[in-house]
């Protein structure tokens, strides 16, 4: 639950305590999905986490829909305040691409149904963010998340990814807020 502060002199927008932050790791056969607490000192807490298995619907259409009910159903019950989601990388093949983005856009819009803004980060970010290197290895990863948010046992791939990117968004916002500075002056122009 989300405590709220006063607010500084001048802002007319109260202080949350506790943001709840949500991750995605879009994909077309599981879709990973990570929630975290921050507080105000930017201290992350685990919430939950999931790999939403696909492979078990009849055609990919039925993927999509699987996707999108049950990310909503997550969504409906620990109703994050805000949602980072993997940006889409290019890959060898067009039709892994093609289907990746539409695992991403049903993704993007449950999100939006449910009344979140997209924050996108790309797999480097992420992986600067939580390990210290954009070409740290899946392995490495795992093993800092699980640190980072005191997680006994090794996490599944897909779910390590996704809390990586809800706490590389958590670092982020409070660079961000530090510094005082719009979240589109943060990143670059692509």
């Amino acid at each position: 639950m989300t405590r709220w502060l006063a607010a500084p002199l001048g802002s007319a927008t109260p202080v949350a305590a506790c943001v709840r932050i949500v991750g995605i790791d879009p994909g077309s056969q599981r879709t990973g999905v990570g929630i975290i607490d921050v507080d105000a000192s930017g201290r992350s807490r685990h919430v939950f986490h999931t790999a939403i298995n696909l492979l078990a619907a009849e055609d990919f259409a039925a993927r999509l829909k699987c996707l999108f009910e049950t990310l909503g159903a997550i969504l409906a019950e620990y109703a994050p305040h805000e949602a980072a989601i993997e940006r889409v990388f290019l890959a060898r093949n067009p039709d892994s691409a093609l289907k990746l983005g539409q695992a991403r856009g049903a993704a993007i819009c449950a999100l939006a149904q449910h009344g979140l803004g997209v924050n996108e980060y790309a797999a480097r970010e992420v992986k600067q963010a939580v390990v210290g290197t954009g070409a740290g290895a899946k392995e490495q990863v795992q093993h800092m998340v699980g640190l980072l948010l005191e997680l006994p046992g090794k996490l599944q791939a897909d779910s390590a990814d996704a809390l990586a990117i809800a706490l590389a968004h958590a670092h982020v916002r409070a660079s961000v807020a530090r510094l005082g500075v719009a979240r589109s002056a943060w990143r670059r122009r692509r």
